[in-house]
């Protein structure tokens, strides 16, 4: 599969479903609105889940939806998948979370969450794609 957008190979991992929550040069505008909310809190998490991952504004094709939710299956299938890992501060790299996100209580918990809400908010996506034959697709759009 390859990504038309970059044209590299689409493999996509439960980090993609966190992107949306990166405030790296962006502390004082979405920082600042993220950190109205407590990810540990299941009515925000529910909100932060609906409006940022799974942002109806935001329309990825809907072959890239289903691997997405595919790879995220798989992760949470492993239960020695490290999520908490996928939080972790960096100081190395271009990106970070608001504060207290790397100290979450239940990582997987969240990513099941994602899951669960993306099976229903992109239901329409994930059926069409689960109809094809994935074996002959070459881009994700």
């Amino acid at each position: 599969m390859i990504d038309p957008g970059s044209g590299q190979r689409y493999v996509p991992t439960p980090s993609y479903f966190l992107g949306c929550f990166d405030i790296y040069d962006r502390e004082e505008t979405l920082g600042e609105e993220l950190e109205k909310f407590d990810p540990n809190n299941p009515k925000d998490r529910e909100v932060l889940i609906r409006e940022y991952c799974l942002d109806p504004q935001w329309k990825p094709p809907y072959r890239q939806k289903f691997l997405m939710v595919q790879c995220l299956e798989e992760a949470l299938r492993d239960e020695s998948y490290d999520f908490q890992s996928l939080l972790k501060y960096d100081p190395e790299a271009y990106s970070s979370f608001p504060a207290g996100w790397d100290e979450m209580k239940n990582v997987r918990g969240f990513f099941e969450d994602i899951f669960k809400l993306a099976l229903i908010e992109w239901r329409d996506d994930l059926q069409k794609a689960s109809l094809e034959d994935q074996s002959t697709w070459v881009t994700v759009g």
